[in-house]
Order: structure tokens, then C-alpha cells, then sequence
């Protein structure tokens, strides 16, 4: 298992190499001179210049990318262009809060999920099979933006049960930050519960239909026991894949759902470097998000040697 776990982690450098490379590339691809565009149409030629050596545009491009690089490795990101504040202490602000509504929604997504998947699964051809069916397909259709604002209408407006906006930090009180990640939980999460409960119905089945699971009912055990012991394990490994997906899919999601309910996290923060052009916050955003992705990925590489010997034997 150890040696799977380094050859996994090695694999990620190279990786971490190209995703450098194209956020650097950010820079370059902005059409025309980048200084231009980032000081704004009306700035004057010293206001240009002063960008251009705030960016470090008069270097060649092979030093300018070695002392980005450089300084990111050391856990220094820039500093923004419009509020001169440490990208990497912004981020480290925000960051926290967009991880507390991705594990939100994935607590939510899961709950949901695993015993919709479950009951689909043992009564695949029958009503709650077609009932888990029909939950999926419209969960996979709902724009995130829609069930939101959806359910502030419904459960913050109508029915007063949830603040429609905002958010409360832990240190505050859990129960009032819990409260707080409810509807944008749901709003994220029935998407990725949809994703999943399809994939464990499938995966779960094709387990169920094995010799091993007919012996072990064969031997008298119950139902409940089987799935349990025998069927959830060994049909998991694709659906941690999906989880794994599913994580890039919640911090993509969160860029839109956090604008709509208020939320102060790191998609509100890239949405304001966008529309400022403010390059390097979006570069530390795009290579911290990135990094998180390929923990993620490395963790649900991990799981499979954990769930089937035959990959870490391999």
C-alpha cells in the first residue's frame, strides 16, 4: 500500500507542472498588450508602464513564469491589482467557507443517495426503482441557479424556515452555521445526489447478481446483512469515483450558488476577479482549486487499493 501511495503522489507532479503552466498562460492569452487591458482603456502610458512592471510583463517570459512559480511553491501567490491584499491571505479567508458548503452538499448529496441507490438497486423493475429513477433524471436536469433561488422562494420567503442569505462563521455557534448551509446544501447536493443514487443503483445490482452474494443468502444471512457486508464494498469503487468528480463539479458550482445566496466564499471572490480582470487573484484561485481537485483525486486513488486488493497487488 505504501508503494501504491508514492507511485500516486508522484504521478500528480507532472500534473501540478502543466496546471502551473496553464494558469500562468492566463497572462498571455489576455488579447493585445495585458497591461492595457488590466490598467483599463483611459490609464495613461505611466499608469500602463507601472502594471507592466507590477506584472513583470519587461521580464522574458521563462523568468517571468521560474519567479511565479517560484514564489507560489513558497506559498506566495501575488498580490491582487485593485486591493493590494495578499492573494494567498484572501483566499486562506475565503477558502474555509467554500469547504463548508461543498461538505455541506456532499452530506446532503449522500443522505440522499446511498439509501435511494440502495432501495433502487434491490427493487430494480419495481416503483422504487422507477421513483429513484425519476428523482435522478430531474435532479440531473435543474440548473443549480433555479433550484436555489426555487427554494428561497419556498423556504426562506413563503415558509420563513431558512435565512434566505448570508452566512454565519462556526465560531459563531454550529447550530447557527449549520442553519445557514442548509439551503445552499440542498441547492448543490441534489444534483450530486442524482449522479450518485444512479450510479450505486447500476454498480450495486451488477454486485447482487454475483455467486458470492447467492452463497451468502444460501447460508441464511438477512438481506440488510448482505448489502452490508458483501455488496456495498464491492460495489463502491465506482461510485467514489463519481464522488471524486462530483468535488470539482461542487467548487464549480459553488462560483454560482454563493452569489445567489450571499455567501462570502471563494466563488464570490473569483466572480469579483473576473469582472476586475484582477489576474493574479485569479491565478491563485484557478492553482488552489486545481490543487484541491488533485488531492481529491488522490484520496478516491487511495480508496480503491482500500476497496479492491487487486488494484494495490497491482
Amino acid at each position: 500500500m505504501p508503494q501504491y501511495a508514492l507511485k500516486r503522489v508522484l504521478m500528480m507532479v507532472p500534473l501540478l507542472f502543466l496546471v502551473s503552466l496553464g494558469v500562468f498562460a492566463l497572462v498571455l492569452l489576455i488579447p493585445g498588450d495585458p497591461a492595457i487591458t488590466i490598467a483599463g482603456e483611459n490609464a495613461t502610458e505611466a499608469q500602463i508602464e507601472a502594471t507592466r512592471e507590477r506584472l513583470g510583463l519587461n521580464d522574458p517570459v521563462i523568468v517571468q513564469y521560474l519567479g511565479w512559480a517560484g514564489s507560489a511553491l513558497t506559498g506566495d501567490l501575488g498580490t491582487s491589482l485593485f486591493s493590494n491584499e495578499s492573494v494567498s491571505g484572501a483566499i486562506a479567508a475565503r477558502f474555509p467557507v467554500t469547504i463548508a458548503v461543498t461538505a455541506a452538499a456532499m452530506t446532503v448529496a449522500l443522505l440522499i443517495a446511498v439509501p435511494a441507490g440502495i432501495i433502487a438497486a434491490v427493487h430494480r423493475g419495481r416503483w422504487p426503482d422507477r421513483l429513484a429513477t425519476l428523482f435522478a433524471s430531474i435532479g440531473i436536469s435543474m440548473p443549480n441557479f433555479w433550484v436555489g433561488i426555487l427554494l428561497i422562494i419556498v423556504l426562506a420567503l413563503m415558509f420563513p424556515i431558512f435565512p434566505a442569505v448570508g452566512y454565519t462563521p462556526i465560531s459563531e455557534g454550529i447550530g447557527a452555521w449549520a442553519h445557514n448551509l442548509v439551503l445552499p446544501g440542498l441547492t448543490l447536493g441534489t444534483t450530486v445526489a442524482a449522479e450518485i443514487t444512479r450510479q450505486l443503483r447500476g454498480s450495486l445490482h451488477d454486485v447482487m447478481q454475483q455467486d458470492y452474494i447467492r452463497t451468502a443468502r444460501a447460508n441464511g444471512l438477512r438481506g440488510g446483512v448482505v448489502i452490508a457486508k458483501h455488496g456495498l464494498k464491492n460495489a463502491a469503487v465506482p461510485v467514489v469515483t463519481v464522488i471524486g468528480f462530483q468535488v470539482g463539479f461542487l467548487l464549480g458550482g459553488s462560483v454560482i450558488v454563493e452569489r445567489v445566496f450571499g455567501i462570502p466564499g471563494l466563488g464570490d471572490l473569483a466572480i469579483r476577479a473576473v469582472l476586475q480582470r484582477d489576474i493574479p487573484m485569479i491565478q491563485g484561485i484557478v492553482v488552489v482549486t486545481a490543487l484541491v481537485v488533485m488531492l481529491v483525486n488522490l484520496a478516491v486513488d487511495l480508496s480503491y487499493g482500500y476497496l479492491n486488493p487487486k488494484v494495490r497487488q497491482g
